[in-house]
Parts: structure tokens; C-alpha cells; sequence
């Protein structure tokens, strides 16, 4: 029965899945790095990054010069932090409020009454209910659409050769390429079915240092951890995939 399966946990074993390692409280306003996926709370990771370039966490390098860039508000983890913690969001934008009265600053509208529910926070969002929700969307978008057509020419870009090592598939006629070092190991995959003609890029593995590359894999999170003291371009192979039983 339903009832037989549910199962209590206490707060207490999933704590250090919902604190911040730097402050080492509940995360607020979480933001999560994009090479590692660790997530911190944003004041604490922007003080942080302030004067370092690594995860706190694993150590990680996230960007050589711009680590700010590299980090996203992490919406999702937010919303669970709020919905296990009893009492945090209210007490949170209680904070907020004080401080705005403090400094003798109108509050924000989404601050400025009682808190509302992990739900209609997010059914606010979905439906677009609120004008401060309608512009966001807006500025959403047509920061979308600007990155799109720069096509991320203004990332940090990686060289890469790419050999094939295979009898059974033909070698690029180019192999030569620059990119952003935000593509993926699934973006060289489709570019490299593409230009051979193959009918699905399911059908590749690519390799650095005879390593099979995750197909998630970014190419800075490649060179950070495959060729950190190799000199430019990254070197990476291609061949047929092979399942391993």
C-alpha cells in the first residue's frame, strides 16, 4: 500500500546535499558551477571567486580569467532547499525586508508581502502572472537571441585536432578546428557524422589520451582535466563505436 512505502528521512542525513560548503549553511539564492555541478550560495561563491578561479569544492579551474561567467542561479535546488527546510524562505525574505528598510530603500515587489509556496512560486512563473515575471521573460529572450546569432563567438576558445584512428571511417578533410569551449563532446560527435556522411553520430567514440570521452563532457572540462600542461591544439581521435559487453 502506499502507505507501507512511504519512508521518513531526517533532515539531518540529506544536510549536506542542502548547505553551502563555504558558509556551510542552507543554501540562498543557490548558484551552481557549470563545469562540476557543485552548487554554493551566490554571495558566498562571488566573494569566493573574488580572488579564485577554482571549485571550492573539488578544485576544479573554472575559468582561467572570468569565473563569474561560468556560473548559473540554480532555480531547481533553491525550490527543494526551501520545501524541506521549515521556516527558511520566510525567515530569508524577512532578512531581505529588513535590510531594505534599513537602508531606507523600497522593498521589491516579490519580497515586499508574506512569502509565498514553493508551488505558486513556480505557477507564477509557468503562467506569467506577474509584469516583473513578463520582462524578465522578455530580457530572457532577447538575451537568447543575441547569443544565438553571435553564434558564442565571444567564449573562450579551445583548438582541436581531430585524427581518426580507424581503418573503417575516412579522415576529415579539415581537421583542423576552433570552437567554444562551452561544446560538448556530442557537439564534435554530430559535426564529425556530418561531415562523413554516417547515418547517426550514436555510431562514434571520441578519444583523448586513448580515454573514451562522455558524451556530456564540455571541452574546457576536456583540456582542464586531459591536457592541463599540453600545449595547444587538443588532440582527439575518432573511430567506430565499440560495445563493450
Amino acid at each position: 500500500t502506499p502507505k507501507m512505502l512511504t519512508r521518513k528521512i531526517k533532515l539531518w542525513d540529506i544536510n549536506a546535499h542542502i548547505t553551502c560548503r563555504l558558509c556551510n549553511g542552507y543554501l540562498i539564492d543557490a548558484t551552481t558551477v557549470t563545469e562540476c555541478l557543485h552548487t554554493f550560495c551566490r554571495s558566498c561563491l562571488v566573494k569566493y571567486l573574488e580572488e579564485n578561479n577554482t571549485c571550492p569544492t573539488c578544485r576544479i579551474v573554472i575559468h582561467q580569467s572570468h569565473p563569474l561567467q561560468y556560473i548559473g542561479h540554480d532555480r531547481t535546488m533553491q525550490d527543494i532547499v526551501y520545501k524541506l527546510v521549515p521556516g527558511l524562505q520566510e525567515a530569508e525574505m524577512k532578512k531581505q525586508r529588513e535590510f531594505y528598510h534599513k537602508l531606507g530603500m523600497e522593498v521589491p515587489g516579490d519580497i515586499k508581502g508574506e512569502t509565498c509556496s514553493t508551488k505558486q512560486h513556480l505557477d507564477s512563473h509557468r503562467n506569467g502572472e506577474t509584469k516583473a515575471d513578463e520582462n524578465s521573460n522578455k530580457e530572457t529572450s532577447e538575451e537568447k537571441q543575441e547569443e544565438d546569432n553571435d553564434y558564442h563567438r565571444s567564449d573562450e576558445q579551445v583548438s582541436i585536432c581531430l585524427e581518426c584512428n580507424s581503418s573503417k571511417l575516412r579522415g576529415l578533410k579539415r581537421k583542423w578546428i576552433r570552437c567554444s569551449a562551452q561544446a560538448t563532446v556530442l557537439h564534435l560527435k554530430k559535426f564529425i557524422a556530418k561531415k562523413l556522411n554516417l547515418s547517426s553520430f550514436n555510431e562514434l567514440d571520441i578519444l583523448c589520451n586513448e580515454e573514451i570521452l562522455g558524451k556530456d563532457h564540455t571541452l574546457k572540462f576536456v583540456v582542464v582535466t586531459r591536457w592541463r600542461f599540453k600545449k595547444a591544439p587538443l588532440l582527439l581521435h575518432y573511430r567506430p563505436k565499440m560495445d563493450l559487453l
